[in-house]
């Protein structure tokens, strides 16, 4: 039998020195880190797919409920996005996408007109839409802050009844029709649609109603009669 020198290492401490070895000194731990730090941060690194989702977002759902009123100009002119359509054309290429914008505009004293505009882009096609709204203004005979009297106005499939409220009312419409009766300078009145909801038939239902409403003064003089008092009117 062999004696064990206890001054010789056994075959368990060599595995021990590895083990040792292995563990980074200060100065190794610290070269990851330093490597780690040129990284861009989480943000840039995924900045292309926020902003192709962003996008896409925008095109498909995004802006197309939305409504986007703008700052009155020097005229006192405002204007109303209701509804931002897309559409699609087949080609040999594949698809190309254009964008149509419904606008409505007002100077909230009586005067309002719709526009349609159509471009590639959606601010272009907002431009042309707001350009052929403020071409298309017409005059709206109002009483106060609501109408003279009751009146239905028709657009394809979609109609609308106006009914004149009293003062503290509010604007009860819908989003679509909203915006015709607000940017008119009407504060207060009842609304009712039947039949399509498309957007571009309430709009042109509310416009028509708008269009017909008639003053107590202009029935007299294209009738050349005198009315009674009240008779036609509302009565706030």
């Amino acid at each position: 039998m062999t004696e064990e020198n206890p001054a010789q290492p056994t075959t368990d401490q060599p595995a021990s020195q590895p083990a040792e070895a292995s563990a980074p000194s200060p100065a190794q731990g610290s070269a990851p880190q330093a490597a780690a730090a040129p990284h861009a941060p989480p943000s840039q690194q995924h900045r292309g797919g926020d902003r192709g989702g962003d996008r896409g977002g925008q095109r498909r759902g995004g802006r197309r409920n939305q409504q986007r009123r703008n700052d009155p100009d020097e005229s006192g002119i405002e204007s109303s996005i209701v509804r931002i359509y897309r559409c699609a054309k087949v080609v040999k290429g594949g698809r190309t996408f254009s964008f149509g914008a419904l606008v409505i505009a007002g100077d909230r004293r009586g005067n309002v007109g719709i526009g349609y505009g159509k471009a590639n882009e959606v601010p272009p096609a907002v431009e042309k839409a707001t350009k052929d709204a403020r071409k298309n203004m017409v005059k709206v005979s109002l009483k106060g802050t609501t109408i003279p009297h009751i009146i239905t106005g028709r657009s394809g499939a979609s109609s609308v009844t106006l009914v004149p409220a009293r003062p503290g009312t509010g604007v009860t419409a819908g989003k679509s029709v909203r915006p015709c009766l607000e940017l008119a300078g009407i504060t207060d009145i009842l609304t009712k649609a039947y039949g399509s909801t498309s957007p571009k038939n309430l709009v042109k239902a509310t416009l028509d109603a708008l269009v017909r409403l008639k003053s107590r003064e202009a029935v007299e003089e294209a009738r050349g009669v005198k009315m009674s008092k009240g008779a036609g009117e509302f009565a706030a």
